[in-house]
């Protein structure tokens, strides 16, 4: 059995937004008891996350089985979050709400925006239906296994986090544009 993870990332937190909100977030968790303030190594792949707190359960849903055993990662520059091996198949235009299966021939053009907007801060992809240019991190995906942002929030190895608690934690970024992913390693 592999590593799970679940991400709650801000779509519209600009590098200026990302490190206040992740302090007011991650102050919030702590003070909710949620995880503890502190960083350790509790986090895969990352030197330091901060581990559950007494608390964790106010974050889950109920019917969980086991406690988290490991961490929070906070992320506060760009990354591209994905759903771990699992490419998708199919991206959304915002604009026209057109779905364009990326196949061999349209795939490259999106991988190429994406590693753009990584290395640069911003690309766009034009829409192949209504040919409107759009931002790398306002296309959505099937199943959304996909988000860029300065701004994200990954829990690893938790049960699910609860539709409650997300919308919680949502309030707490300025009314921005969220999105929850989950997925393994």
């Amino acid at each position: 059995m592999g590593d799970r993870f679940q991400v709650i990332a801000d779509l519209d937190a600009t590098t200026t937004d990302a490190a206040r909100l992740a302090t007011r977030v991650t102050a919030w968790l702590a003070a909710e008891g949620v995880v503890l303030a502190e960083r350790t190594p509790c986090v895969p792949g990352r030197p330091l996350g901060h581990p559950p707190g007494p608390h964790w359960e106010r974050a889950v849903d109920d019917d969980w089985d086991r406690p988290p055993s490991d961490g929070l990662a906070v992320h506060t520059g760009r990354t591209g979050f994905t759903s771990g091996a699992d490419l998708p198949d199919a991206a959304v235009c915002p604009r026209c709400r057109a779905v364009t299966p990326l196949d061999d021939t349209l795939w490259p053009r999106f991988h190429d925006a994406m590693r753009t907007w990584h290395d640069a801060g911003s690309a766009t992809v034009a829409c192949p239906v209504c040919a409107a240019p759009v931002a790398v991190p306002d296309w959505t995906w099937d199943d959304r296994p996909l988000a860029f942002a300065h701004l994200g929030f990954e829990f690893w190895n938790w049960p699910d986090l609860s539709d409650t608690f997300q919308a919680r934690l949502t309030t707490l970024l300025d009314g921005h544009r969220t999105v929850y992913l989950w997925g393994g390693y």
